[in-house]
């Protein structure tokens, strides 16, 4: 991939040749007072792909999950014990 540098201000003179260069896997820095300020690089959309069941069997919920959490847990969340 090959990256190029340009000045903000120079992008109206050359934007049709930056976007045919982006088109074939350049990357464009825009830079303002020699400094870089955005990366202009080829649009791609990927698509991710979902793994079911990747987890299987590395995962444990306990039998007590959904029980009813201990007062002195439960008063905090409520914040009327929060140890400050």
């Amino acid at each position: 991939m090959i990256t190029q540098t340009i000045n903000i201000s120079e992008i109206n003179l050359h934007i049709s040749q930056l976007i045919e260069k982006i088109e074939t896997g350049s990357e464009i820095i825009l830079t303002k007072d020699d400094k870089p300020v955005a990366k202009i690089s080829k649009f791609s959309e990927t698509k991710k792909n979902i793994h079911f069941g990747v987890l299987k069997g590395k995962v444990k919920i306990s039998n007590d999950f959904d029980d009813p959490l201990p007062e002195a847990i439960l008063s905090e969340f409520e914040g009327n014990e929060c140890g400050f």
